[in-house]
């Protein structure tokens, strides 16, 4: 339909008075979200450390450790957007693997030998530089002289370039709570994840390697797993921790 020059006079000036919308609000920071998958409940948390600053806490101001999500939580304020335990810890709740905090090596990486998962060779590093992370069996990241602003030792590696651990079996009797990260889209994006029930190896792996696209994948802790949500109104309380991870916007 062609406009007679009158019509298209007055669109043109009811145009020019209309009220101007409000821009839109922001959207909420909402990391954290349940997915199904290898016939288990999981919470996963997308931090994009183009948008959020992902940085590591061990000990306070007063040099004591945070010990938990909720001190920590507290400390941060409504800035920190998630937090999770971040690796094995000693008695004193100290990591018992390299530590990196802003940029200062507070503990040294280990390759000792012994018992427990964190010995279960490949061990890995979970590390964070600038806007990028990544994660590296022990060996690797030893070559790889990352210099990170951010570290992290843990173990065992779940996910070795695209595989699963190969001393990890499909299913095997230990069930637990179990918590993890990969790393995707070029290390721009850390993935965590948690069980919501005692799980196994196996199906904690395979959930890094074919539910969230993670090429590379740490095992953080079990039994001590817990996960401080915001969006989901969620902030758990367990036993004293060591090291934890945490985001907020930047």
């Amino acid at each position: 339909m062609t406009l007679r020059p009158a019509h298209a006079l007055l669109i043109a000036l009811l145009a020019l008075t209309a009220p101007n919308r409000a821009p839109a609000a922001p959207a909420v920071s909402e990391p954290c979200r349940p997915l199904e998958a290898q016939g288990e409940t999981f919470t996963v948390c997308t931090i994009d450390l183009r948008r959020q600053r992902l940085k590591l806490f061990w000990l306070q101001p007063d040099g004591r450790p945070y010990g938990s999500l909720g001190t920590l939580a507290e400390a941060q304020g409504r800035r920190l957007d998630f937090a999770m335990n971040a690796g094995m810890y000693d008695k004193d709740q100290a990591p018992v693997g390299l530590y990196v905090e802003d940029g200062r090596e507070m503990k040294r990486v280990s390759t000792a030998d012994g018992p427990g998962n964190f010995h279960l060779k490949p061990n890995g590093v979970f590390w964070v530089k600038g806007e990028r992370a990544g994660v590296l069996d022990t060996p690797h990241y030893l070559r790889a002289k990352i210099r990170p602003d951010y570290a992290t030792q843990s173990g065992p590696m779940l996910v070795i370039d695209g595989q699963i651990h190969p001393k990890i079996s499909a299913d095997g009797p230990s069930q637990k709570i179990r918590n993890g990260v990969g790393v995707v889209e070029d290390g721009h994006v850390a993935i965590f994840a948690i069980s919501e029930r005692p799980v196994t190896f196996g199906a904690f792996a395979r959930l890094f390697k074919d539910d969230l696209g993670c090429r590379n994948a740490l095992f953080l802790d079990g039994t001590v797993s817990s996960l401080h949500a915001p969006n989901l109104g969620r902030t758990d309380i367990s036993r004293p921790l060591g090291p934890l991870v945490g985001a907020a916007p930047r």
